[in-house]
């Protein structure tokens, strides 16, 4: 028996805001979208155009408050090619909430506060 990733989940407030977010910051893009047939919710999938695996964005349309994330100890990570450009990028963004210079990485806070890992793709 084999186990293959395939997708990773996060709910967020604002879909158009964190599909914008995650176009122009990570280049990712909008590979499948499903719609309840009660209109309650959407979800997005999203692709880096290289691999399989997507990130899934959970939209439920009559939600009234930011989700709580705890601690957020949890986040996702993407390798980069450029990473001094990618952190020239999300610097001119404001989107940096976390350096680790020692490590060799940074992490950006998405729409919903959510943290993603950059880490540079010769480690």
């Amino acid at each position: 028996m084999k186990f293959k990733f395939y997708h990773s989940n996060i709910n967020v407030f604002d879909l158009d805001k964190s599909l914008n977010f995650y176009k122009e910051s990570l280049g990712l893009i909008e590979i499948k979208r499903k719609e309840s047939k009660d209109g309650s919710f959407i979800l997005v999938f999203l692709g880096d155009g290289q691999t399989e695996y997507s990130l899934e964005l959970t939209f439920i349309k009559n939600r009234k408050e930011k989700y709580n994330l705890g601690d957020n100890e949890s986040h996702i990570a993407f390798k980069v090619d450029d990473y001094d450009g990618a952190y020239k990028k999300h610097k001119n963004m404001g989107c940096i909430c976390y350096e680790n210079p020692k490590m060799g990485i940074y992490f950006i806070s998405d729409p919903d506060n959510y943290w993603i890992e950059i880490i540079p793709i010769e480690r």
